[in-house]
This record gives C-alpha cells, structure tokens and sequence, in this order.
C-alpha cells in the first residue's frame, strides 16, 4: 500500500501570485485587451477602447487591474499612455499549468488518497 508521505512533494508554487494572476485574467475583457495587446507591440489606450468596445472609464479600470497583476506595463508619453503585455508576470501561472498538463493521467492509480491515508480503488469487473 503506498503511503501519502512517500510521495515526492509537489512543485513549489507561488499561489498567492497565481491567484492575483488568475482573478486579474478572469475578465472576459481583460481578455480581450490582453488579446488586443498581443497584436501590438505597445498601443495607445484610445485604441484599447475602441477594440474592446467599453466606455473610457471601464478600460481604465481594467486596465488597472492588469497593471497591479504585473500582466500589463504603462508607458507615459504625455498625452498618451503606451501598454504593453510582460510575459514574464505569467510565469508563476505556465509553471503550475505546464506541471498539471505533464501529469500522467491518474484514472488507473492504486489508490485514493484522503486525510485518512490510501484508500485502496476497487477493481472494475
């Protein structure tokens, strides 16, 4: 019977930063002007206003919301502002997914772990 303990540890992950990462892509706007910065290489905030459709105000806001997850940087070049997406804040997130799509799939594992240990699966007749 394998025992819970004798299982290597998971991977080190930063869950607090995935978690500001993950709430901060879980906008279907925010989307669309991540998607919108993808095909630029920075962009006046006007354009992100008109691509995603939205009031100024609502951009902006979402926007914010980007900038504080570290996903997007602002550039002043008074009177504009110029975004761009920072691929390297995404990190922590393609880490803790890279390592869950190279998971070998478990539906034939030995057992179930619970807080009470392995729970042996019974075998399918």
């Amino acid at each position: 019977m394998l025992d819970r303990n004798t299982l290597a540890p998971p991977p080190l992950i930063e869950v607090d930063q995935i978690a500001v990462i993950a709430k901060a892509m879980s906008h279907p706007a925010r989307i669309r002007i991540i998607a919108f910065l993808l095909s630029k290489p920075g962009c006046i905030g006007g354009d992100i206003v008109d691509q995603v459709g939205l009031a100024q105000s609502t951009v902006s806001e979402h926007l914010r919301i980007l900038k504080e997850a570290g996903i997007v940087t602002g550039t002043i070049d008074y009177p504009r502002v110029c975004y761009a997406l920072d691929p390297s804040a995404l990190a922590p997130l393609r880490d803790l997914i890279a390592a869950v799509a190279a998971r070998p799939p478990q539906a034939d594992a030995a057992c179930c772990y619970t807080p009470e240990g392995c729970v042996p699966k019974e075998s399918s007749i």
